[in-house]
């Protein structure tokens, strides 16, 4: 199972599917609908029944039951890398009984256990990294040799107990719109799991409500030879607004259930600027009140100015997946046996971001988190536990038999 688990995820990585937060087109790049035809092409070959990939770029198949009776669960992963960082020509490296070294990511960059303590968790066992020239990509393809490795399995040994299985691989969970052409009827499950989460043992059923502010700033250009009382600069107007903004009401000063605004890209020129920041916080009253205090700052900033004015646009991402997830507290329990089964301790914990399963939750389709061994998503330095990811196969396997027994 090691060598088919390790054979997918670095062929899977090769594909680039990062996506375009500036494309509103569903996949939002070419890369995604190609690993996705792909995808369709081996879950065919290896005996996956209903597959089928939609026009939304969703990815579906099932594994047919060997128990009648029982609960039809679903795991999801998704088929983008993120937009931060590029995921072209990626080129991962494999580190054999890791020893607590730094280790080069290329001939410039490295990944160095002063820097990420994490990496001396892992002694022993075997990680993959990137050359750091690219992400790696286990973000979510982990996820999707995962699910795959694991189902697959279970076709090959019927005599294993287990309920129909639905799964679905999503486009541009990144940019938080692929979820929106997902079929709740069409996958026909009671509950699911999103295999997307960092080290062994995560498990989350709860996430940050989420919201992204565009706050434009116009001004008013001309030559600036004769700029005196004409022109408006709105870049200048910008650059002082986030001045007010708070200096450690920010991811980096933020952890645990801490919210924040982040500022996460900023353009301008003379005549108009464009800031753009993430609001973020697990409580839905603070959510409410982080929004409407950055719309008073805006209003504030709009009185004082002679002249330009700033205009904000707020619009909600996802929420908290706690309130529609608690109402069956079955399915993390099962998820905890099943990992007590592969003989990893769970390690419940909010998620500081979100997931498809968060915008599922709330369309009638409860769907928690589980781990699939990554660390530093995002960036150059991203690095994945192969024993970690044979966990994941291995809980999985666990929560289909797990589902045999009655839940009510």
């Amino acid at each position: 199972m090691q060598e088919a688990l390790l054979s997918r995820f670095l062929r899977y990585v090769q594909s680039d599917t990062q996506s375009d937060p500036n494309n509103s087109a569903i996949p939002s790049s070419v890369g995604q609908h190609k690993f996705a035809v792909a995808l369709k092409q081996e879950l065919t070959e290896l005996g996956f029944s209903d597959v089928f990939l939609s026009d939304t770029c969703c990815l579906y198949a099932r594994v047919p039951a060997t128990v009648a009776d029982t609960p039809v669960i679903g795991f999801l992963a998704h088929l983008d890398t993120s937009p931060d960082y590029s995921g072209a020509n990626v080129k991962p490296q494999i580190i054999s009984d890791y020893q607590g070294q730094i280790i080069p990511l290329g001939t410039i960059e490295q990944l160095s256990p002063e820097q990420f303590p994490d990496l001396l968790h892992y002694i022993g066992k075997t990680l993959i990294t990137s050359d750091g020239s690219t992400l790696l990509g286990a973000d979510d393809k982990a996820g999707i040799a995962e699910i795959i490795t694991a189902l697959h399995y279970l076709l090959l040994h019927p005599e294993i107990p287990h309920g129909e299985i639905a799964l679905c691989f999503t486009p541009d969970e990144e940019i938080g719109r692929g979820i929106q052409g997902f079929d709740v009827e069409h996958f026909a499950a009671q509950w699911a799991y999103t295999v997307d989460g960092g080290a062994a043992g995560e498990l989350q059923f709860e996430n940050f409500n989420a919201a992204t502010a565009v706050i434009t700033a116009r001004g008013n250009t001309c030559h600036p030879g004769s700029a005196f009382g004409v022109m408006v600069n709105a870049t200048t107007m910008a650059c002082r607004f986030h001045a007010r903004m708070p200096l450690n009401d920010t991811p980096e000063h933020s952890s645990g259930y801490e919210g924040f605004f982040h500022l996460v890209s900023m353009e301008g020129t003379t005549e108009q600027a464009k800031l753009v920041y993430l609001i973020r916080d697990f409580d839905k009253q603070q959510f409410e009140q982080r929004k409407q205090w950055l719309r008073d700052l805006v209003e504030k900033y709009n009185d004082e100015l002679t002249s330009g004015s700033l205009e904000i646009a707020i619009s909600d991402s996802y929420f908290n997946m706690k309130e529609a997830v608690m109402p069956t507290p079955y399915i993390t329990d099962i998820a905890c046996r099943a990992m007590e089964m592969a003989g990893v301790t769970p390690d419940i914990k909010p998620i500081r971001g979100g997931t498809d399963g968060a915008q599922l939750s709330y369309r009638g389709l409860p769907c928690p988190n589980l781990f699939a061994g990554g660390h530093n998503f995002h960036g150059k330095h991203e690095f994945v536990c192969l024993e970690s990811m044979e966990k994941a196969v291995e809980v999985i396997i666990n929560i289909a038999q797990l589902t045999t027994q009655r839940y009510d």
